[in-house]
């Protein structure tokens, strides 16, 4: 009732109306379990969020891989037989050219996460796309949205991952094969696979994800249609780009937010949603 009462009085001063914020747990809920694994996907949706923000490459039999980068990350994986893999070659451990049966053998849940400490930890693997949508599902009893970055760069073009085409039309395939379409966002950095997206799928809801070196307005003016969705870095918002976005039809989540400090100012901004490490802090600091 009292927000009835708030709402109705913003309106009559001619404010924005506070949002339905979309909580998104980033690649699960990596602040506090590992990142991309079925146990934090899990985790993040007992909590509450409302959306699964993760990332997908593709294997070399073709199936849709949930992992952030396309190659073995020194800092998250074990090798098949337990052992550290070190930097300077973790992209010789290329998923692209490794058949699903050999990545599922990798762990990506033991290693202790220098940035993550307080992660829990477990011996798990990368799961396939659809193990993730078919989990989801389940405990979600189908309420769910997914947010799937598609990670293509012109210079992983056939190295470490398929054409272009044939990236977009797989994981397209396991999204519409799942029924989960309309509770789906695709988002990419690389305009290259929006476009693409765009053209051969033109009822997806899209979002332009923009780094911190970029800009909002110049990587919009570079693309052929409008998104639904602005993803920039949370710290190249303020009130008045929020509120122009807005005034441009477009909604405004931004990634990735983690400290409560700046959890608390993202909110303050009216955002449409907020990406997150610790969906737990936003739902906690989201009155």
């Amino acid at each position: 009732m009292r927000r009835a009462y708030v709402i109705v009085i913003l309106l009559l001063l001619g404010c924005e109306t506070p949002r339905q914020l979309d909580i998104q747990g980033h690649r699960g809920y990596r602040g506090l379990f590992p990142e991309n694994t079925l146990l934090g996907f899990k985790k993040a949706l007992e909590l509450g969020v409302n959306t699964l923000e993760l990332d997908v490459v593709i294997s070399k039999d073709s199936l849709v891989v949930v992992s952030h980068e396309p190659f073995m990350n020194h800092e998250i994986a074990l090798d098949a037989f337990g052992r550290e893999i070190e930097k300077q070659n973790e992209t010789s451990f290329n998923l692209f050219q490794m058949a699903y049966d050999s990545i599922k053998q990798y762990d990506c849940g033991s290693r202790v996460h220098m940035r993550f400490p307080e992660q829990e930890k477990e011996k798990t693997y990368k799961p396939l796309l659809k193990e993730v949508i078919d989990m989801a599902e389940d405990i979600s009893n189908k309420s769910v949205c997914y947010n799937i970055e598609i990670k293509s760069k012109p210079e992983f073009d056939r190295l470490f991952t398929p054409h272009l085409d044939a990236y977009v039309d797989l994981v397209v395939n396991v999204i519409v094969s799942k029924g989960v379409e309309k509770r789906t966002i695709i988002q990419s950095f690389d305009l290259r696979a929006l476009e693409l997206t765009k053209l051969r799928y033109p009822k997806l809801q899209l979002a332009l994800l923009v780094d911190e070196t970029e800009s909002i307005e110049g990587k919009l003016s570079d693309l052929s249609f409008k998104p639904s969705i602005v993803s920039p870095y949370f710290k190249l918002l303020n009130t008045e780009i929020v509120k122009r976005l807005h005034s441009k039809g477009f909604k405004v989540i931004p990634w990735t937010v983690n400290e409560p400090s700046d959890i608390e100012q993202i909110i303050a901004l009216n955002v449409d949603g907020i990406i997150s490490d610790y969906p737990n802090r936003v739902i906690e600091l989201n009155h």
